[in-house]
């Protein structure tokens, strides 16, 4: 276990680093959005375009792989709007902000980081296939549901062009298009371009891990505590546990493949799960607690992945 805490530590004490500067107040909540935006607009683009660019997609782009994390993805969605609307007693539109939260994993931020550590740049590979449809498809998937239960045809295609329009306009989707552009193409980046493109992803992870923890210092502790138990326990152990299940008994997956998809699934919720809730305005207090929540504990929940996956 303490091999497994050197590995997923230090990716959290950044965050936490984040936190404490923004609490005490040497980092403003200005420095934060900057930062944010350079990550999330430049550097973190620049990672995604590198690895999409050289990928072997043949060899990644398993339907295998991504039938069982996104199996998984759909199951603790269901879950989680099913636990919210019995259990817990919440509004259909609730339930869905609940599930949106389940199901949408941290998976650049959060697994990028930790599966590098933990097995190097190579084990990224499978990860790039999942995340490179990751956004679009839940996103979908919880517009859709939460359109339909709204019972307004209009606004399901009027929202669903909305989103598509903006990612369209998200620098992490142009990475990945363009990445899957110049892959597809068989066209050869220039060697300084290559140089300086590393040069700006180097910089993306830590960066985005220290903003990441300025960021969760605004979403202050509230909510239904059993609530915000239920959504960690579905995201952090129930959506790996599906996929894992998946992947080694009905697909047979191999070691680094399997490794990839539960690692991936089990990693806290997103801060795009607060900016689905509240573009919805429902159960916005459990979602943020939720996504603080299951970002602290996931330093443990993660050492347990890494010690039971292959």
């Amino acid at each position: 276990m303490s091999v497994l805490l050197e590995v997923t530590l230090p990716v959290f004490l950044v965050i936490a680093a984040g936190y404490v500067a923004v609490w005490a107040k040497v980092f403003s909540d200005d420095n934060v959005d900057a930062l944010m935006r350079f990550t999330q607009n430049f550097a973190i683009p620049c990672l995604l375009f590198a690895a999409i660019s050289t990928l072997d997609l043949k060899a990644v782009f398993d339907w295998r792989l991504l039938t069982s994390y996104y199996a998984g993805v759909l199951c603790a969605f269901g879950i989680g709007i099913l636990g919210a609307k019995l259990v817990f007693g919440r509004p259909i539109q609730d339930a869905i902000a609940i599930g949106f939260c389940c199901m949408f994993a941290n998976t650049v931020l959060l697994g990028l980081p930790i599966m590098e550590r933990a097995h190097g740049v190579a084990a990224l590979e499978p990860m790039f296939a999942i995340i490179s449809i990751h956004a679009p498809f839940v996103y979908m998937v919880g517009i859709t549901t939460m359109e339909i239960v709204r019972a307004s045809s209009k606004g399901l295609f009027k929202t669903i062009w909305s989103i598509a329009k903006t990612m369209s306009q998200n620098a992490l989707m142009i990475a990945v298009a363009l990445g899957f552009t110049v892959n597809l193409s068989g066209l050869m980046t220039p060697v300084v371009v290559e140089e300086a493109v590393s040069l700006i992803a180097r910089a993306g992870l830590p960066a985005a891990l220290f903003g990441l923890g300025g960021v969760l210092y605004r979403y202050k502790p509230e909510g239904n505590l059993r609530e915000v138990i239920f959504v960690c326990l579905v995201s952090l152990m129930v959506h790996p546990s599906i996929t894992w299940a998946l992947g080694r008994g009905a697909f047979d997956l191999s070691d680094p493949m399997l490794r990839a998809a539960a690692l991936t699934a089990a990693m806290a919720p997103g801060v795009n799960t607060y900016i689905f809730a509240n573009m919805y305005g429902v159960a916005k207090r459990v979602v943020a607690t939720a996504v603080l929540a299951g970002t602290a504990v996931s330093i443990l929940s993660a050492a347990f992945w890494l010690s039971v996956l292959p």
